[in-house]
This record gives structure tokens, sequence and C-alpha cells, in this order.
């Protein structure tokens, strides 16, 4: 059997996959998207960025998006003890979005599927890569294999994947690297959410400093059902025991707060568990191929960036891919790794901070500079590649000193007021 014809191979059905899709798809080349999943279908990364919302626009997904009802997001709140820090996305330093949804991911994926197929591109599901032969020219003859165990094969002149945790080419090609994040577990479920009026929500995010290193998320949907997540090096699950559910319920009394809103509350699946998920490559791209999505680098849940990081690279790459299947010259080093990198970096480093509490004192101090907090505000809203924001520049450093700061300032008023100068938490 002569293999399929394509112009551009899609491998993963995902954000990443589906936006790429789209774009080349609506500049008149024939693309294919093959997925190793039956849609719809469970992943995490349920709370997206305002900057992802420019992808889904230039993918001609938000009418169809919007038609679903999810649930706004307008920003992000931190708890610790009782203490909020509230970041409004509407009052941020980037123009830009200033809200977002947060979606049950399985709808939303297979939302975006569904509209991609109604702009006419091909979508093969259960149906996974086996191996990919990259020509001489760039072009390539990827083998497929379905849920029945046929396979086939399909020649493209470009493949982009965006097959997220499974890193189709990295794997194949040994092209992964661990990452420079340690290891860590979230252990999480779907709940009930019948007490959810006792606070401020549902319009955003809740993030719980639970204990050092440890961390809740709270993610309300539209329909009732929120999404409770603990964050946590392994080691700290280790002194619960019992079935996942057992787990779960002893988390949740564990902290105060969630303990209160979510007593007797029903579970919509069992607990589940991923650990171990942070991954990079070395390059995002190659002769005939680019990375988009997790498929570069996933870094932590912590600031919901994975589906920004998806979407966003997926934007970026499929208009290069476009330029490229013109004829036209691509510095890929230039116009996309170098600016991907740019934004998974800034990322980095406020998850590294979020670790290792330097965000903590920046978010829980007391007087907070307005101008200052615009400017971490988009960042968190995903506004990531802004060099004119000084914390997205220099945001391997600006977060320390401005810690530093507000740890000399407070030392500074303690002494004033006549007591020992506190030890910098």
């Amino acid at each position: 059997m002569l293999p399929e014809k394509v112009d551009v191979l899609v491998i993963g059905a995902g954000p990443a996959g589906t936006v790429a899709a789209s774009i080349v798809n609506q500049a008149g080349y024939k693309v294919k998207i093959v997925e190793k999943q039956q849609f719809p279908r469970f992943v995490i990364g349920e709370s997206l960025l305002p900057r992802c919302m420019e992808a889904l626009e230039e993918a001609r997904f938000l009418d169809a998006v919007k038609a679903r009802g999810y649930q706004r997001k307008n920003g992000a709140k931190f708890e610790k003890n009782g203490k909020i820090c509230n970041y409004f996305f509407d009052d941020q330093f980037t123009e830009g979005w200033g809200w977002t949804w947060q979606v049950p991911r399985a709808d939303f994926d297979h939302t975006l599927a569904k509209t991609v197929e109604s702009q006419g591109v091909s979508v093969a599901y259960e149906t996974g890569v086996t191996g990919i032969v990259f020509h001489p020219d760039g072009t390539s003859t990827t083998t497929i294999t379905d849920k029945d165990g046929n396979t086939s094969e399909i020649f493209a002149r470009f493949i982009i994947d965006g097959s997220g945790y499974g890193r189709v080419i990295p794997k194949l090609f040994g092209m992964e690297r661990p990452s420079n994040l340690p290891p860590r577990k979230a252990v999480f479920t779907h709940i009930a959410d019948k007490n959810r009026s006792m606070d401020d929500e549902p319009d955003r995010i809740t993030i719980i400093v639970h204990d050092k290193a440890v961390w809740i998320w709270v993610i309300p949907f539209s329909s009732g059902i929120t999404s409770v997540g603990f964050v946590a090096d392994a080691g700290f699950f280790d002194q619960f025991s019992g079935s996942s559910e057992e787990v779960m319920r002893a988390l949740i009394a564990s902290q105060p707060y969630i303990a209160t809103r979510m007593k007797d509350a029903d579970f919509v699946f069992e607990p589940k568990t991923l650990q171990s998920w942070s991954a990079t490559t070395d390059k995002f791209y190659g002769d005939g191929f680019v990375l988009t999505g997790n498929v570069t680098e996933f870094l932590d849940p912590v600031f919901s960036s994975g589906v920004t990081l998806a979407t966003v690279s997926s934007q970026i790459a499929g208009k290069l891919v476009v330029k490229k299947l013109k004829g036209e010259a691509v510095d890929w080093d230039e116009e996309y790794m170098k600016i991907m990198q740019q934004g998974v970096d800034t990322f980095r480093s406020y998850v590294m901070a979020w670790y290792e509490g330097t965000l903590d004192t920046i978010f829980f101090a007391d007087d907070q500079d307005p101008d200052i907090k615009r400017k971490i505000c988009s960042v968190l809203a995903g506004y990531v590649w802004d060099t004119d924001n000084p914390y997205v520049k220099d945001h391997a450093t600006a977060l320390k000193k401005l810690a530093k700061t507000i740890h000399l300032r407070d030392s500074i008023s303690y002494i004033n007021n006549g007591f020992k100068d506190p030890e910098p938490s």
C-alpha cells in the first residue's frame, strides 16, 4: 500500500497539536493529526492563562470554546495561614487579555479537536506512531498503528510533534534530557464542591501554601465541580497510607480551610497520582520537524504554564511551518528556539522562586508596590515574552532582588520599632 501523502503530519490532538494544525490548514495545506488516545480523555492542566487566548483566537477556536460555558477566570489567589494575595489579570502591566477560562480538560481538548476537524483537518484517534524515517530533503515517512494493530505509512513534507507527555520524537531519537527541577508528586481529584459559596470564588484559581514546598490547587469549574490537588516532594506523602481515597481524604483533613470546605464531599473519580513530570530536550526542532508544547519542556503545574506554552509554541511553529512550505527561509534558532526558551526560562525562574520561598516573601509582603505587582501579574497571566517588563527581562535576578529589599525593609521596620532584627524567612 502506498503511503498517505500530506503536507504536514501533526502528532497529538491536544491544544498544541490542534492549534498548529488549524494555523497550517488555514494557509491551504493538507494536514493530518494522529492521536494515540480516544477523546474525550482526562488530563490535568485545567487552569488556562490569558496569553493562550491569543493562540486560541488565531486558531479560530474561541467561538467553540465560549459555547461550552466554561468558568471565567479573572486572576489567581494565593493563601497562606489566612493571609491572601490576589492578582487580577485586568490589572497587569502587559497589554493583552484580562481573563481566560478554567476548563475540564477532557471536554476542552475534545472541543478543540472537534473544531479543527470541522475546519477540514483529518484526525485519526487511537493511532500511535511506531517509527519515523526522515529523508535527506527533510520529508519523512511515518509508520502508524491503529487500535486493531493495522499499520500504515504517512509521507509528510513536515512533522509537528505536539504529543505532550508522549514526547514521541524525543523518545524515538534519544533527545530527552533530565530537567534541572527536582522530581515532585501530585495527588488530585475532582470534588462536588457544595461549599463553594463560603469563599469569594469561583472566578479564579486558588493556590494554598500548606507547608514548606507543599501547596494545594483549587480550580472551580462552572459545573459545580472543583479540581483539588496536593503537590509536594514525593516523601511528603509517605506519612499517609491506605487507598487512594483514604490518602486524599487525609490530605484534605490536614489543611484547615480545605478540611472545612471539602468535608464529606463526594469525589467525582478515584484520586489520581502524577509524579516526576519535569522533562526537557536539548533542541526544539530538526530537519523536517518541530517540537511544541510539553514535548519541548514541561516544568510544573504551580503557575499553570503548560497549556500556555503548548498553544503559544504551536501558534509560532505553525506559522513558521507555513513559511517553510512556501519556500521561504526560516531561522529556527532565532524565530523559534530562542523565543520559546525565553518563555520556558521565565516560567522556570518563577517555579524555582516559588519552591525556594522567594515568591512566598513577595506574595505575602505588607504594603506591596502596585507597579511591581502589576508586572508580576503579567507573568502570572502568561505574558512571559514581554521583555519591556523587567520581571520578564531580568527574571533570573529580579525576584531575588525584590525579596531581599522586602527583607531589608522589614528588618529596618523591626529595628525602628525596638524589636530584634528578624531572621530572613
